[in-house]
């Protein structure tokens, strides 16, 4: 087991890296990226290489790579430590001492209800989800990060934490686990995320019923997905298109050696995942012709 100092120099690029996730910007001293932690559309997400740290400007938060896995699995210190501390998954960094970083702040969770906000409806709709089919698998969740009130699209998982998404928000309420929908069907559908699970069911929104469904909720739960799995005949993937999503379709083939994996990423090769390929194909709102005013003599 690695040391704290030894941990905490453990490449936060790599790290991210391993994820799927590239910076768009990048020079020798910093990259910026677009938040993990959050959706967004102009990079707020910085990256100090040589300090390696990082901090999220729309959040105002920031810290060690520990940091970083304790918000982005809603896991506690210790149980970061153990994620990153058990194996050689990124390389080392140089090791310069680091300053202390600061603490994270907690979101606590205050109540559910059904799914009926007009923002959280309309942020739906924006990404191409008819919102009979969320209101069937997700709630409105509120929630408070320091003393702040706010709400989002919750998603339940196995262990009874949520995954939260909205406009301005990506997050979610430990404990991290992943979401399983049992039919006892022959055959399971996988996902990485909930809303590519939302776009597949907004395609075909029939098979709600009847479908077994594994969500992992982030790649690096594809081995607590796995017991779940392996019970099916046929496993369809709908992962991502990007290197991470890739390394999870090659690990299921292998971790579930009695199933026939079939990956379904080539249907939307074009765009970086199932969810993306959807809106792409929504239709346009036409915009009315603007009337040219008479000129009066």
């Amino acid at each position: 087991m690695k040391t704290i100092q030894a941990i905490k120099r453990l490449s936060i690029r790599a790290y991210l890296a391993e994820r799927g996730l590239q910076p768009t910007k990048d020079n020798p001293r910093y990259g910026l990226y677009l938040s993990p932690l959050r959706e967004e559309r102009t990079p707020s997400f910085k990256v100090d290489y040589v300090q390696n740290l990082w901090y999220d400007f729309g959040l105002g938060a920031g810290g060690s790579i520990i940091d970083l896995v304790m918000r982005l699995e809603r896991c506690d210190f210790a149980q970061a430590v153990r994620f990153l501390g058990s194996g050689e998954r990124t390389p080392m960094v140089i090791p310069l001492p680091l300053p202390v970083p600061p603490t994270v702040p907690a979101l606590r969770l205050l109540s559910d209800m059904p799914l009926r906000h007009p923002a959280l409806v309309g942020y739906l709709s924006s990404r191409g989800i008819d919102p009979a089919i969320a209101s069937a698998g997700c709630r409105e969740v509120h929630y408070a990060v320091d003393g702040r009130n706010y709400f989002a699209v919750g998603f339940r998982n196995d262990a009874g934490g949520w995954e939260l998404r909205s406009e301005r928000f990506k997050g979610s309420v430990s404990p991290k686990h992943i979401t399983t929908i049992n039919n006892r069907s022959d055959a399971v559908v996988a996902f990485e995320g909930f809303m590519d699970l939302l776009s597949y069911l907004s395609m075909k929104p029939d098979e709600w019923q009847h479908i077994d469904v594994a969500v992992l909720n982030s790649v690096v739960r594809l081995p607590n997905a796995i017991p779940f799995l392996g019970r099916h005949a046929t496993i369809y993937a709908f992962f991502d298109n990007d290197e991470a999503g890739r390394k999870a379709t090659a690990d299921l083939k292998r971790l579930c050696p009695n199933s026939s994996v079939i990956d379904r990423s080539h249907l939307y090769r074009e765009h970086k995942d199932l969810n993306e390929y959807w809106q792409a194909k929504q239709p346009r709102p036409q915009i009315a012709p603007k009337c040219k005013r008479s000129m009066k003599m």
